[in-house]
């Protein structure tokens, strides 16, 4: 049986770590290569690197900040936000990036899960998925892009098992519903998404206690669970959230 992975989110806007509710509203929490090397230190199984801004503001990665946190962490390191062209996921691979995420650029130009998964294989390619809650739609969930500030007209379930179809290895499934509020993940989207993929789902958007990512590793059949909040605030560290999660049954790795 495969072990569930715990994975950190660092959300970065200018620089800087940053945390939102709902994907507003963030606020300054500190310096994402401190933090980084801190969560790999507590037995972090990957991390993920979201520059917030970049694809809004038409940039692309940060590549000085990719290389700065890589040099910090020895497992598996995701970046996202600003990568538009096959150029822009060569950079932060070479920059240090194992995978890249695509959200809103995979939505304006899907071709390029395809020619990044045929490049630097599907393992590289992440789909990451901003979800909300919309009866309009036949999953009963809306895409949205630009940081969950945008909607469109893609249905979530469709939109996902088209990506994997295109190539991508991997999918980080956000609730925009969620995001923040440290109430729980969004269980009937996780599990309806990886009901439909052939692929890891993360679940992203929710977890306030280990009780929540039981429950959407269990009940959401996800294949990991990304938190931010629960440890950014010094709450919980990762070894103490995995320590809940083997006493429940759920295989993961440990320290």
């Amino acid at each position: 049986m495969l072990k569930k992975r715990i994975i950190v989110c660092l959300d970065v806007k200018d620089g800087r770590t940053t945390k939102g509710i709902q994907f507003k509203n963030n606020i300054d929490i500190g310096d994402p290569v401190e933090m980084a090397a801190e969560y790999f230190r507590q037995g972090a199984d990957e991390l993920i690197f979201y520059d917030i801004m970049a694809s809004a503001r038409g940039q692309g990665p940060n590549l000085q900040l990719i290389a700065d946190v890589a040099s910090q962490v020895f497992i598996p390191f995701c970046v996202g936000g600003g990568i538009g062209t096959v150029d822009d996921i060569r950079a932060a691979i070479l920059a240090g990036a194992e995978k890249i995420s695509l959200n809103t650029q995979a939505v304006k130009n899907p071709q390029l899960i395809q020619q990044g998964a045929r490049i630097f294989g599907n393992q590289c390619i992440v789909l990451g998925l901003d979800a909300k809650r919309d009866a309009a739609m036949p999953s009963g969930y809306r895409v949205y892009i630009n940081g969950g500030r945008t909607s469109t007209e893609l249905d979530a379930r469709e939109w996902a098992m088209h990506a994997v179809e295109l190539g991508a290895g991997e999918i980080v499934l956000n609730s925009i519903d969620a995001d923040g509020t440290r109430e729980g993940y969004e269980i009937p989207l996780t599990r309806m998404i990886s009901q439909s993929v052939s692929v890891p789902v993360v679940a992203s958007g929710g977890g306030g206690i280990p009780a929540h990512l039981i429950d959407v590793l269990s009940q959401g059949e996800a294949d990991a669970a990304l938190i931010a909040s629960m440890v950014h605030t010094g709450q919980y560290t990762i070894d103490s959230i995995k320590q809940e999660l083997a006493h429940a049954g759920i295989s993961v790795r440990q320290l």
